[in-house]
Parts: structure tokens; C-alpha cells; sequence
């Protein structure tokens, strides 16, 4: 379970590394401009904290076999109070599932 970061897709404003509990998030000068890495990929808790606050969905969540995913991949886009969790699993089908923030702990 890790995180992986679409050095294409980032833009590099940090907010990834501010939310990182861990602190396992820096910001990289490189030939395209900042960009966010990860220190060491073994370490990610998988909290997601990181993707929730990417506005660009640069984030995505590596859904390993021990968790079900089969090798698949989810990122996060947030689209006012909505959460869409949008999974391309390995054979490249895609799940959406979105989760209404303002009403998720209501019963």
C-alpha cells in the first residue's frame, strides 16, 4: 500500500507535503519545474491524506492484491462537497465511487 505521485500531472504547490503526516512528502527542483516525491515509498501509511488535498489528482493510491485491488490504481477528485474515488484497475476497467462529505456520517 503507497501512494505514487504523476510527476506530469503536478504542479508543485505543496500542499501534498503539508498534509503528509508523516513528512514523507518534499518538493524536488528538476527539468520540469518543482515537483512533489516521496522520501521513501515503504514508509507511506496509506491515509490518503495527501490525495485529498491534490487539486490536480497527481496522486494516485497503489491498491495492491493484499487489499483486494489486484494491482489497480485510485486517485481522488473533489468537486465541491463530492469525493470522486475514480479506480483504473489492472485490466484498465474503471470504477467510480463518490461520497458526499457533507452527509457521510449522517444515519
Amino acid at each position: 500500500m503507497s501512494i505514487r505521485i504523476h510527476e506530469d500531472r503536478c504542479i508543485g504547490c505543496g500542499r501534498c507535503t503539508e498534509a503528509c503526516p508523516g513528512n514523507l512528502i518534499l518538493l524536488q527542483d528538476g527539468p520540469s519545474g518543482r515537483k512533489a516525491k516521496i522520501r521513501e515509498v515503504r514508509d507511506c501509511w496509506g491515509c490518503t491524506a495527501c490525495m485529498k488535498e491534490c487539486p490536480v489528482s497527481a496522486i494516485g493510491y497503489f491498491l495492491g492484491a493484499d487489499l483486494g485491488g489486484s494491482g489497480s490504481t485510485m486517485t481522488i477528485h473533489k468537486e465541491g462537497h463530492y469525493y470522486h474515488w475514480h479506480i483504473r484497475k489492472a485490466d484498465q476497467q474503471e470504477v467510480t465511487i463518490t461520497i458526499d462529505r457533507e452527509n457521510a456520517n449522517q444515519y
